[in-house]
Parts: C-alpha cells; sequence; structure tokens
C-alpha cells in the first residue's frame, strides 16, 4: 500500500465516515447537490471523509466540497485505476492498494459509520458486503442509505421482501437504515448500531456431515 499526502489538515479527526457513491453523477442534479452538502456538512463538523479515491461523479463532488471546507479526505484506490487517471491527486491522503478487496477492507478500517449515496453496481457491493459483515458480527459500524429523489425505494422495497419471505430477520433488517436529508444521514451514522442479535448466536448449532462421511 502506498501513502500519498498532498493537502489537508494534519490532525486526525475524531471521527471518519465512508460515503459509497458513484463514479457517475447521474441524471438528477439532486444527487450532486446533496452530494457537495453531504461533504460539506462532514467538514464543517470536523468529521473525516473516507472514500474510494475517484476524481469522478458523486465521488469527486463529495471529496472537493470537503476539501474546500477544509475537511480530512482520505482516497483508497486500487493500481488499475490510478492507471485508468481517475485518482483524485488532491486529497489530504490517497492510499494505492492491489485489489479491490484490498480497497473495500481498508475503507472498512477507517470508517467509523457508512453513508450510501446514489451509484451503480460498485456502490451496491460495497453497501451489500458492508451490511453483511455487519449481520454476521465480523464489525459493528451503522450503514445509512441516503435516499435522494427516492433512489433507494426500491432496494428498501426488496430487503422489506426479504423480511416478508423469511430471508432477513426483521433485526437485521434495521441495520440498513435510511435517511432523506445529509443532517440525518450524519445523524445515524455517527450514532451506535441499531441493537441487533448476531445472525447465528441463538439458534442451536447442527452437526455439519461431511461430504462421503457415514451418516
Amino acid at each position: 500500500m502506498s501513502d500519498d499526502t498532498t493537502a489537508g489538515t494534519t490532525t486526525q479527526p475524531p471521527t471518519r465516515l465512508c460515503v459509497y457513491c458513484g463514479s457517475n453523477a447521474g441524471t438528477s442534479p439532486a444527487f450532486a447537490v446533496v452530494a457537495a452538502r453531504l461533504g460539506t456538512a462532514m467538514a464543517n463538523r470536523g468529521i473525516g471523509l473516507v472514500f474510494g479515491g475517484g476524481r469522478v461523479g458523486l465521488m469527486g463532488i463529495t471529496a472537493d466540497a470537503a476539501m474546500q471546507a477544509g475537511g480530512e479526505v482520505i482516497g483508497v484506490i486500487t493500481e488499475r485505476l490510478v492507471g485508468a487517471e481517475v485518482a483524485h491527486r488532491e486529497l489530504t491522503r490517497l492510499e494505492v492498494v492491489p485489489t479491490m478487496h484490498d480497497r473495500k477492507a481498508r475503507l472498512s478500517e477507517l470508517a467509523d459509520g457508512f453513508v450510501v449515496m446514489p451509484g451503480g453496481f460498485g456502490t451496491v457491493d460495497e453497501f451489500a458486503e458492508i451490511l453483511t459483515w455487519n449481520q454476521l458480527g465480523i464489525l459493528s459500524k451503522p450503514v445509512v442509505l441516503l435516499d435522494v429523489d427516492g433512489f433507494w425505494e426500491p432496494m428498501l422495497a426488496w430487503m422489506d421482501r426479504a423480511v416478508e419471505f423469511g430471508f432477513v430477520r426483521p433485526a437485521h433488517r434495521m441495520l440498513a437504515q435510511r435517511a432523506l436529508s445529509v443532517d440525518e444521514a450524519i445523524a445515524m451514522a455517527t450514532a451506535p448500531v441499531p441493537d441487533t442479535p448476531h445472525k447465528w448466536l441463538d439458534r442451536d448449532p447442527t452437526p455439519v456431515r461431511r461430504v462421503g462421511s457415514a451418516a
């Protein structure tokens, strides 16, 4: 992992939030407006921003707003994406890692909570993984969907349907919180995680039969 310090503050903020969001700006002007508002609000409150290290789309808008407001901004990006010339070079720190797995793991290490803005496949992948890690007790950090223009409504409906059909427990559904404003998202992402049981702790252990073993 390489470490490139380019600008910004030198004192670590008491709280850092990871923002997952699109590498495109999307079709609704509201997406960019809220992204900039989020970056500014975090910086004004002394909250560090951790993100995927790109200078494009909502990622770049959020990072630029936080930097312009004097906040700490740490980007984590893969070597391949640096080579594609999408890395944001004007951050407090840019960390370059070998793989996407390393990138996601590093983001989870740096952040105290997660805000999920509108985005595509990558954003959903990051959201689903960090939500699952909370469900399994691998970590315990708040996860908040910042629902801009109803973007996340189909995802929220799917999660409710997963509960209805018995694939997700109601207690674990609470781990995916929904915010309708920047202020609400920051409040949720900096608050304690909803109190939920570990996915497997309240189940009786069932012996696992190995393939080919005797019954």
